[in-house]
């Protein structure tokens, strides 16, 4: 499933490549997030335009609307939503701990409301599995417990245990339906390290969670309200104990300085809502820094959102135009950003692993972080 093609002889970077049943992912990697089976006001070949190699989906949602029978009977969620490459589901647990409207948490799993229409439903992580395996997803993530920041020690150790809990419960189903379906060996399934920012307790999930023997690596509960020095000590911390020949994802980061700094760590892949719902707000990232495109110094100016871009949207359209399009609230303006920040964000990756592989990723974030810091505006 993995290759470990090159490490940065200077710290933990690396590239990789991930091969699942539908296509080839180069790490590291940045998977836009498409939470109800579409990246927000973007389509698949406009997502093609910006090389994505993978999305990201929400078994959680999906399950909700428009259910398990309607993307069966559609041929699995690739049908379904047009797209040709790979899918990772996320498995919901935090959606279910954020969104639904009253919920209870056991050992056996969560009893929860739809943040939708009130209905009563029960996730197990058998079920969330199950839910996974009908999606026909490349990735799968297992039913984990998400806890805030700040947290009590004892509480975060509670959720960390339990994650364990439903991670080997988890691994075991999905060994049981690879076994009674040779296809399904096309599906691979991740672990998920909890601990909050307690580094006993990631030490203790990471090492718990590599003796269970997945796929790859998770980590989750980071950028979640914490300090960045926190995040960032957890990072390191956590990578370090994975185990060093399988993918490692950090789930729900970020922004361009925390995915060099993460890849620095050792990280191979991200996903992150950043790029598009800012974009839908009216704010473009660039080489020089976030341009908030709403704001009045814009009006006149004429120049593409970022000069080095060869984005659709740079090579066609002013900082002005955009602006306008924003300000009036037409669709367009919240599409052109949005198609922007993938493209940027996939660039930036693509520069990332080249630096990698000439070993030089320290004096790209060097430079990288130099320009951007300097134009924020």
């Amino acid at each position: 499933m993995f290759t470990l093609i090159h490490q940065d002889k200077n710290n933990k970077a690396r590239l990789g490549k991930l091969v699942t049943a539908h296509g080839e992912i180069s790490t590291p990697c940045f998977m836009p997030v498409g939470t109800q089976g579409t990246v927000k006001a973007l389509s698949p070949l406009e997502l093609n335009d910006c090389q994505a190699e993978i999305i990201l989906a929400n078994a959680y949602h999906l399950f909700l609307r428009p259910g398990i029978q309607v993307i069966k009977k559609a041929g699995g969620l690739h049908k379904f939503i047009s797209w040709e490459k790979p899918i990772l589901t996320d498995s919901g647990g935090y959606q279910v701990f954020s969104l639904a409207l009253l919920r209870k948490i056991t050992d056996k799993g969560v009893e929860f409301q739809s943040h939708i229409d009130g209905l009563r439903h029960f996730f197990t992580p058998e079920s969330v599995i199950e839910i996974q395996k009908d999606f026909g997803s490349d990735i799968m993530m297992p039913l984990d417990e998400c806890v805030c920041y700040p947290c009590a020690k004892d509480d975060a150790q509670v959720a960390m245990e339990r994650t364990i809990l439903w991670a080997r419960r988890s691994k075991n189903h999905y060994t049981n339906i690879r076994n009674l379906k040779a296809q399904e060996n096309k599906q691979f399934l991740f672990g998920i390290v909890q601990g909050a920012t307690y580094e006993d307790l990631r030490r203790e999930a990471a090492l718990r969670l590599a003796e269970i023997d997945f796929d790859g690596y998770a980590l989750g509960g980071v950028s979640v309200g914490e300090p960045k020095n926190l995040m960032y000590n957890i990072i390191y911390l956590t990578q370090e104990m994975l185990p060093q020949d399988k993918p490692h994802y950090l789930m729900g980061v970020g922004t361009p300085p925390d995915i060099i700094e993460a890849v620095e760590a050792g990280t191979d892949m991200f996903d992150c809502v950043v790029p598009t719902r800012y974009g839908r707000n009216g704010t473009a990232f660039t080489s020089e820094g976030k341009l908030v495109v709403r704001n009045s110094p814009f009006i006149e100016d004429f120049l593409p959102l970022d000069k080095t871009c060869t984005c659709y949207a740079c090579k066609n359209f002013s900082r002005a135009y955009l602006r306008h399009l924003i300000n009036t609230e037409e669709i367009l303006g919240a599409r052109l950003i949005s198609l922007h920040n993938i493209h940027f964000y996939q660039e930036l990756m693509r520069k990332i692993r080249q630096a990698v592989g000439n070993d030089s990723l320290r004096e790209f974030k060097k430079d990288f972080l130099r320009s951007y810091n300097k134009g924020k505006r």
